[in-house]
């Protein structure tokens, strides 16, 4: 702007020698003005970039603070068993035994080229091993396999059922699970087979000399035999009987599955 005008000037376009002088010292300094116009509104964009920088800054601290958070949250939050998948994986190991005129439940413990070992209740097999009969069936679904009763413990309430059709052995908890632990109990009600109901380890009874873990998950007669699992799919117990009454309910209790691996056969995967 201040060579154009002075190109003007050169030219003798309208002014007086001293109106020059006096505009050029106003065009001077209104230049010095536009100039320390400019300074001034650059150094205020530049600290609104800064400003806008700390902002973005204080920004992305705050949410790396709050992912920390969501992921200690994560960490501490209780997982809930993926029961269907753990009942999908479980069901080809259980089976309904018919005993005579009593039937119940069955699960595999071990299995290898030979055929199969399944544990169950004494008193689904008693009246068949008492009366000197020691063959019994396994039913799954349509299929009908025949089995034999290889032991027997009447003190501890299980026994041993062999059969020589290979199936998947189930893992058994090496130590018994916390109090209010999830479970759920696989079996036979009534002879439904493939029956599934959750609930919680609700105690730890001594009654009569044994050792009972108590659960809430509903039981019904065919229940007995069959395998409790925990969160897992770990067998833990063996559901055995269930409190009735007037009032009450969820009253159930399960042989603790080391008996099992103690008393009757051995256990080969523990976890």
């Amino acid at each position: 702007m201040a060579r154009d005008t002075d190109s003007d000037a050169r030219a003798g376009t309208a002014s007086p020698p001293n109106h020059r002088a006096v505009s050029g010292i106003a065009l001077i300094l209104a230049a010095a003005a536009l100039l320390q116009s400019s300074l001034v509104a650059g150094f205020a964009t530049q600290s609104q970039a800064a400003s806008g920088g700390d902002q973005v800054a204080k920004l992305e601290a705050s949410n790396g603070r709050l992912e920390s958070r969501v992921a200690g949250l994560e960490a501490t939050r209780p997982t809930v068993p993926d029961w269907a998948g753990i009942a999908a994986a479980i069901e080809p190991s259980v089976f309904t035994v018919v005993a005579g005129d009593w039937l119940g439940s069955a699960w595999v413990v071990s299995s290898d080229r030979r055929g199969s070992f399944l544990v169950t209740n004494y008193h689904v097999i008693a009246g068949a091993w008492e009366a000197g009969v020691t063959v019994v069936e396994l039913h799954q679904g349509d299929q009908v396999y025949p089995a034999w009763i290889s032991r027997a413990d009447p003190a501890d309430d299980i026994a041993l059922i062999e059969v020589d059709t290979r199936f998947p052995a189930l893992a058994t908890a090496k130590v018994r699970p916390a109090l209010a632990s999830p479970v759920m109990s696989v079996g036979s009600p009534l002879g439904f087979d493939g029956t599934v109901a959750t609930g919680v380890v609700s105690g730890y009874r001594s009654l009569d000399g044994s050792d009972w873990l108590q659960f809430s998950a509903p039981i019904s007669p065919g229940s007995s035999g069959g395998p409790l699992v925990d969160g897992r799919g770990a067998v833990v117990g063996i559901s055995t009987e269930k409190a009735v009454g007037d009032g009450v309910e969820a009253l159930a209790f399960a042989i603790p599955v080391q008996t099992v691996c103690t008393a009757l056969t051995t256990c080969p995967d523990q976890v």
